[in-house]
């Protein structure tokens, strides 16, 4: 439920910047829309985060100390992700205004934008090492190796549920929300070729 919560919050801070670039849209009095003008507008928003995914993971790391011991360490980890779309990699040639009321996007492809650890809610649940060698101290970058393998394995699950397709068609949903009140009633999204 809170994931929704944060979708619609998402949606409404988006929303209010559609209504920003209507404003200045409005006040430079574009007679015809053209490509270079919507690019402009379009590349103000920059990284457009379109899906937040939160998610909690055990993670564990296993390494050999010497050629008789070893050390391990376990770790609830919990992550958010944001995937979205980076508006700043688009060109004058991936806009086509068409006939009256209609405009061709080619979009930037989906992709997660952010992935950070959650730093108030990971922990270390287990740490251990053989009990045969306790003169071996503890290995000081264990836990950070720990930390980037479970991040990995967050972007994988975070892969692996879909983040791409829902950010790309949420991307698409929202913008052409945004062009609507400029009179575009027909926006179309061509994928962009290999």
């Amino acid at each position: 439920m809170s994931l929704t919560r944060k979708q619609i919050a998402l949606g409404l801070i988006v929303l209010a910047a559609g209504v920003i670039v209507l404003v200045r849209w409005r006040r430079a009095r574009f007679s015809v829309a053209d490509p270079p003008g919507i690019l402009r507008e379009v590349k103000l928003l920059k990284e457009l985060v379109t899906v937040r995914y939160s998610i909690q993971k055990v993670a564990g790391l296993r390494e050999d100390t010497s050629p008789i011991s070893s050390e391990s360490i376990l770790l609830i980890v919990q992550a958010k992700v944001h995937g979205g779309i980076d508006l700043g990699e688009m060109t004058d040639h991936d806009i086509r205004v068409g006939p009256p009321g209609s405009v061709s996007l080619t979009l930037p492809r989906a992709r997660i934008l952010h992935i950070y650890l959650d730093e108030k809610n990971t922990q270390v649940w287990d740490r251990t090492k053989t009990w045969w060698t306790p003169w071996v101290p503890y290995d000081n970058d264990l836990e950070k190796k720990a930390r980037m393998a479970a991040l990995k394995s967050v972007e994988r699950e975070a892969l692996d549920m879909g983040i791409l397709e829902e950010a790309q068609r949420s991307a698409e949903t929202l913008i052409r929300g945004l062009l609507h009140p400029l009179g575009f009633d027909h926006v179309d999204f061509p994928k962009r070729s290999t």
